[in-house]
């Protein structure tokens, strides 16, 4: 191998960590979106959705719901909504993390899901559209710092400027970790019949689109009445 592939092996590998850390809230910046939110509770967050990996939560998953029970306990939410259909495995995502919030001790009274979702951008689109309609006002996006800073432009653009974000504070969860437990859950509560995964049933470019925001159906929950929110 010669030293100028050699270079360019170590530039582009410099440069996609470059990419990689700006696409994500540094530690800091995490920091100072808890402290903020601390002065200013929510009456609700929303948590995007995760799949069930071989019938157990994923460190992604756990890391979400623990990161909701935190704002919870600490007073920052007064309710927590899931937000995720059944979109690669045959399990609506957003039931299978309140059946793992209520285990872990959040109460049932103050979890609610939305299962229309199946990319990230609806998660906050859609869980936005029926928190309102559950007469929710104050709104915030709670999830990992990738995520939460991928989509605070378009929550700006196609959502709300009222919605803020709350990262994930890792030096705060792996605090919490000698308390955490891995509960049993009935993943069948969450079960979905006759379930075809998102990649048989859309193309890669449809897909694509939906990741960016582009197939949001603005009509949904339009027609919803609060007795069927919570379903």
């Amino acid at each position: 191998m010669t030293i100028h592939t050699i270079t360019r092996i170590c530039l582009f590998t410099v440069s996609i960590s470059i990419i990689a850390c700006s696409c994500a809230f540094t530690g800091r910046s995490s920091s100072k979106f808890l402290a903020k939110a601390r002065n200013s509770p929510y009456d609700l967050i929303v948590v995007p959705g995760v799949p069930l990996e071989k019938g157990k939560w994923s460190r992604a998953m756990k890391a979400r719901v623990y990161w909701s029970k935190y704002l919870y306990d600490q007073g920052i939410a007064k309710n927590i909504m899931y937000s995720g259909s059944a979109v690669y495995t045959p399990c609506y995502e957003a039931k299978v993390m309140a059946l793992y919030a209520e285990a872990i001790g959040v109460p049932k009274e103050h979890i609610f899901i939305e299962t229309k979702a199946e990319h990230s951008t609806e998660n906050i689109y859609y869980s936005y559209k029926k928190a309102r309609k559950l007469g929710f006002g104050r709104i915030a996006l709670a999830t990992d710092p990738f995520q939460a800073k991928l989509l605070r432009g378009f929550i700006w653009k196609k959502v709300s400027h009222d919605v803020d974000v709350i990262p994930i504070v890792y030096d705060t969860l792996k605090a919490m970790e000698p308390d955490m437990k891995d509960p049993v859950i009935d993943s069948q509560q969450a079960f979905v019949e006759n379930f075809i995964p998102l990649t048989e049933r859309e193309s890669w470019w449809k897909r694509f689109r939906g990741t960016r925001g582009l197939n949001l159906n603005p009509a949904i929950y339009d027609d919803m009445i609060q007795a069927e929110a919570v379903k």
